[in-house]
């Protein structure tokens, strides 16, 4: 049994309009479905707007979801409120983007890290405290330290202490949201080997969710490339890195950046931005970018569809096509 189970997610928020008019919603994910497995990192990917922070989200409850369901153990977390839903977090946290926005400033890592101990356990003070030793040096953070605030630390340092704030509830899951677009290239990696590292000493399962395929690859053992609320494109990270179908998972890795001058003339520039998720077009939601788009993108949408002899799926009519370089 998988350990999260997203069953035909819609997250929309509802737009205000006239007295008279109909009732409008910003469609930011719409119907989408995938499973995480026990000790398993899959990615998200996709450009920014395209709903997959939205996603998150409302997997940890952040946000309300309009139809569908989140399962987590087997056991229904969508409709949980008030002391059930305070009560569950301890199985499921997040890492955001901004390591200092989620952060306290006026409380000490010390603080921090004990108010969400005593919060979700019945530890004692000490036990508490040597708690803290163990996520501080789990995450590679000098124990002294404890008493400092987040401003005292660099953004890899905070973003460390974000990751033992996740930890601190022993989670059976973590979304990590944008983990490490904030961070220097350098940091990045130093961020990403060690939530790998925390993973093999936990079993712990990620959705690691970035707007880079290069960084998901390195984390992932399978992705998801969303667009404008969908899904485009499934499968496992060397699939979709070395023969990706969809032309939007083409675009994205068209896009990484790279020293070799040849692969750099190959880059497909798409125009336009990602469609309004409140007037998202008809059809295909990629069509009015597509390099392969035809008539029938425009009229009809394509259904995510397994490609026969492997585990991925598509939802493009012409996947086999070759595309329009700019």
């Amino acid at each position: 049994m998988p350990l999260l189970e997203i069953k035909n997610v819609k997250v929309w928020y509802p737009v205000r309009g006239g007295l008279f008019k109909p009732k409008k919603f910003v469609k930011a994910v719409n119907n989408i479905s995938f499973q995480i497995g026990k000790g398993e990192t899959l990615g998200l990917v996709g450009e920014s707007g395209c709903g997959k922070s939205s996603l998150g989200r409302a997997i940890v409850r952040l946000e309300d979801i309009h139809e569908g369901k989140v399962v987590l153990g087997g056991r229904d977390i969508t409709g949980l409120k008030g002391r059930q839903l305070r009560e569950s977090r301890k199985d499921f946290q997040m890492i955001f983007q901004d390591p200092y926005g989620s952060l306290n400033p006026k409380m000490t890592i010390y603080s921090a890290l004990d108010e969400v101990i005593r919060i979700h356990s019945v530890l004692d003070k000490e036990s508490r405290m040597q708690k803290i030793y163990e996520l501080m040096e789990m995450v590679g953070l000098n124990r002294e330290h404890i008493n400092r605030y987040p401003h005292q630390f660099s953004g890899g340092q905070r973003q460390r202490i974000g990751i033992a704030r996740a930890l601190a509830v022993n989670p059976k899951l973590i979304v990590a949201d944008e983990p490490v677009s904030a961070l220097d290239v350098s940091v990045q990696a130093q961020i990403i080997n060690l939530l790998i590292k925390i993973q093999k000493q936990t079993d712990i399962s990620y959705l690691f969710i970035a707007h880079d395929l290069a960084v998901v690859e390195h984390i992932s053992s399978r992705i998801i490339v969303m667009y404008a609320g969908k899904v485009m494109e499934t499968g496992t990270s060397a699939e979709i890195v070395k023969t990706p179908r969809h032309p939007y998972t083409k675009a994205l890795l068209s896009a990484v950046p790279t020293l070799d001058p040849e692969t750099r003339k190959l880059r497909i520039l798409l125009p336009g931005d990602v469609p309004s998720p409140v007037n998202p077009p008809s059809g295909c939601v990629f069509h009015p970018r597509c390099p392969a788009a035809e008539q029938k993108c425009k009229n009809e949408i394509p259904p995510l569809e397994n490609l026969p002899g492997s585990q991925r799926s598509c939802a493009c009519f012409f996947q086999d096509k070759p595309l329009r370089q700019r």
